[in-house]
């Protein structure tokens, strides 16, 4: 067997894999990043040129977050030169959605909003319809997944860390301070450290060897409808908490030149494996979206002009799973909302190996045990 010592090998090229091979490299770190398809593939939950950030939460952990990952956001588009955001603002209503509790976190954190009735958001947003009471705050918008991967993966290699595009792994093993990984053609890497961020592919890596909480893995549809006016001004990202929310955002690239509308709900994906997911939109969530935009969106034409699938890798609570297990690091910041996070969680990561503890208690693997189901924290 062919074996190579490496000194930090990362499992995943999506959002949090690029994010820590790009702020360890610049630590001076060896970093050898393994992806099993290409960087920017779209099997998984890293694609798209349009996620939603925004500093709205009704958790006041993860608001107190969004600062700091707002600004590694900005730091990153200086140092690349690439345009990752996109703000637009962003709205939050609806009866699922507790307005007044969100505008107080916002206020002790100091960031701009404001609480609109409903007449008065339908008059700033013509298109639109509301039911109030509703929350507009101006630092948010979207982020260019796709770019951000390319723009992270650039700075590593430029900071000397070897990215490896069809190099698939078969296991990861803890052989006392390293450990072992062994690729599909049967090399094997000795790392000092190993980052699993591998998204849905992290429980068939690590389950039988790392105590995982539950991971439920559901394919997200999501769907692109035209603008009945594609010359006015986009709208903000939007997130409306019905019985299941619904969320809408300007599309980008992947909306076409007409920046179609992205449309998708949040908790209804169909369960499936990284391995088993069918690639294709469900006809049901489909019908819900189109009853959805002819209700509540009358600026919209009510027929998709695309649309596409994601992936989502939930713990029970929606809060992330980020700890160490010997040399092993299990990085797995998604459950739908973790996208805006990647650059801090990047910087997590690298201090992790550093032996700094940044990552916040919730986060460890102690605290998801026996943990109960969340009430919506990624909202």
């Amino acid at each position: 067997m062919v074996q190579t010592a490496v000194d930090v090998a990362v499992i995943g090229a999506g959002l949090a894999g690029a994010a820590t091979a790009a702020t360890l490299a610049a630590r001076g770190r060896s970093v050898t990043v393994l992806e099993q398809f290409r960087a920017g593939h779209r099997h998984g939950s890293s694609h798209g040129s349009a996620r939603i950030v925004r500093r709205a939460y009704g958790d006041p952990l993860y608001l107190a977050l969004t600062g700091p990952a707002l600004e590694l956001w900005r730091d990153l588009e200086d140092r690349s030169g690439a345009r990752l955001l996109r703000m637009l603002g962003a709205i939050d209503f609806g009866p699922g959605r507790d307005v007044p509790v969100i505008a107080e976190h916002l206020a002790a954190a100091r960031v701009a909003h404001e609480v609109l009735d409903a007449a008065e958001a339908e008059r700033r947003w013509p298109g639109m319809v509301f039911d109030g009471p509703v929350l507009f705050h101006p630092q948010a918008g979207t982020l260019d997944a796709d770019e951000a991967v390319t723009a992270m993966l650039r700075l590593a290699e430029i900071d000397g860390a070897t990215v490896r595009s069809g190099a698939a792994v078969r296991t990861v093993r803890a052989d006392g301070d390293a450990a072992t990984v062994v690729l599909a053609d049967g090399e094997a890497l000795s790392a000092g450290r190993v980052v699993v961020a591998a998204g849905a592919w992290l429980q068939p890596l690590l389950g039988d060897t790392v105590p995982l909480p539950p991971l439920r893995v559901t394919e997200q549809h999501v769907f692109h409808f035209p603008r009945q006016d594609p010359a006015a001004p986009p709208w903000p990202s939007v997130i409306h908490a019905l019985t299941h929310p619904v969320y809408h955002l300007a599309g980008g690239r992947d909306g076409g030149p007409a920046d179609d509308r992205k449309i998708g709900e949040h908790d209804l994906g169909t369960l499936t494996t990284a391995a088993s997911r069918s690639g294709r939109a469900d006809p049901e969530s489909r019908r819900r979206v189109v009853d959805y935009v002819r209700r509540w969106l009358p600026g919209l034409e009510p027929t998709p002009r695309s649309e596409t699938t994601c992936l989502y890798t939930s713990t029970p609570t929606e809060d992330f799973l980020l700890d160490s297990v010997g040399p092993v690091v299990v990085c797995s910041p998604c459950s739908g909302h973790g996208a805006k996070f990647a650059p801090l969680v990047g910087e997590w990561v690298a201090d992790e190996i550093d032996g700094r503890d940044r990552v916040p208690a919730r986060f460890r693997l102690a605290a998801h045990r026996g943990a109960r189901t969340s009430a919506g924290v990624s909202l």
